[in-house]
């Protein structure tokens, strides 16, 4: 069944918004209402009633109050969470036009609204009608190629990823591609482009721009390539963390180069780096500054003989190292007063779920245990979680 823009418009009407109220706050899932919704309103109107109320209680992990947005299921996939988009959108020159490329939804475009004049751009009609409801700006309907981005203070675009409806990495891949953006770039240098966290861009773009992933709530959320007088740090990498409020709590920067961790085994702590220091191979920077060592080439954990807090690590007090037997781990559990409550692994082929089932006791003091190769075994590292991580809280 295929909802037109006017099929969309009745839920912005009096009786689709009580529709839609009244579905939100009855309880059930909304499929199972669809006898009851078929006794008031048309087939398609019960396709869209049901379909939003689905896609808002999904959006409340991007947005404070999804209630009057309207989304595709692609579009709310892809869009930006608000948080996110109001850090990157306060980086454009406060009061100057700006262009949002592919905009789908809305979801940067909303935040660059705030901050000055915005236009969005979204070559598929239905989408670009969904962004015009969503942010209330001038969304038009056309190819993004053919935007005199020129005209602009800055620019910002989200090219497809799936455009043969399978997720790539390879920004050549893409569409718009390569040859599309290189050429916004000669037109107008100020210009952002959202990436996944794991993109593999054009080399030549390595030293033109400043790529910053960030990460919202311990998850990395996306990578942003910045060109022209929006790049901070030209040819370098950012992790930036935000707090789930989007308060930024960290940002470490460094080189593309990688640098050598100094290893060591497990000391008196272990920690474990937020998702965007990972994602940007900015584990080694961040050890560096922090004196500490690595446990196990190439995977992620530092340990260190200190206990270090910084919004950039989650640590844990190291309570006992030993090879992963799971008859081994389930006896040190039951005899002693800690309770296992969280598996966590780097390198090793395990199932958390299942080595959670197993290790889970009725009482005890929470533990956490981390799986990984150290030497030339795979090992358990049994630790105290010690505080909250600020990015996670």
């Amino acid at each position: 069944m295929t909802a037109t823009w006017d099929d969309y418009q009745w839920l912005t009407t009096d009786a689709g918004r009580a529709a839609l109220a009244d579905l939100a706050k009855c309880g059930d899932p909304p499929a199972s209402q669809v006898p009851r919704l078929r006794k008031r309103f048309t087939a398609m109107q019960t396709h869209v009633l049901v379909e939003q109320t689905l896609l808002r209680q999904r959006a409340t992990d991007k947005f404070a109050a999804p209630e009057p947005l309207l989304f595709t299921p692609v579009g709310l996939e892809q869009a930006t969470d608000e948080w996110v988009a109001r850090y990157k959108a306060a980086r454009f020159p406060t009061g100057e036009s700006v262009v949002d490329l592919c905009c789908g939804v809305g979801g940067d475009l909303r935040a660059l609204a705030e901050r000055g004049p915005a236009v969005g751009v979204d070559r598929d009609p239905l989408v670009a009608a969904f962004a015009r409801h969503n942010t209330g700006c001038e969304v038009q309907a056309n190819d993004v190629a053919d935007c005199d981005v020129g005209s602009f203070g800055a620019w910002h675009i989200d090219p497809d990823r799936r455009p043969d409806g399978k997720r790539t990495t390879r920004v050549i891949d893409h569409q718009p591609g390569v040859d599309v953006i290189e050429r916004l770039l000669l037109r107008n240098p100020q210009g952002a482009i959202k990436l996944a966290p794991a993109a593999e861009w054009p080399g030549a773009w390595s030293d033109e721009a400043e790529w910053e992933w960030i990460s919202r709530g311990g998850q990395v959320r996306q990578l942003v390539a910045w060109f022209g007088s929006l790049a901070h740090r030209r040819g370098q990498r950012t992790a930036t963390i935000l707090d789930r409020n989007g308060r930024v709590v960290s940002q470490v920067s460094g080189p593309h180069e990688p640098s050598v961790i100094d290893q060591s085994p497990v000391l008196a702590w272990l920690y474990e780096p937020d998702s965007a220091v990972i994602a940007a191979g900015l584990v080694p920077a961040l050890a560096g500054d922090l004196n500490l060592k690595q446990p196990s080439p190439g995977i992620a954990y530092l340990t260190g003989d200190h206990h270090v807090s910084h919004a950039a690590l989650t640590a844990f007090r190291v309570l006992d190292v030993q090879p992963f037997d799971l008859k081994r781990l389930k006896r040190w559990f039951r005899e002693g007063e800690w309770n296992c409550v969280e598996v966590k692994k780097r390198g090793a082929d395990i199932d958390p779920a299942a080595v959670l089932r197993t290790l889970r006791q009725p009482t005890g003091r929470p533990t956490t245990v981390l799986v990984m190769p150290l030497a030339d075994r795979v090992s358990a590292v049994i630790a105290e979680r010690v505080g909250e991580n600020t990015a996670s809280a």
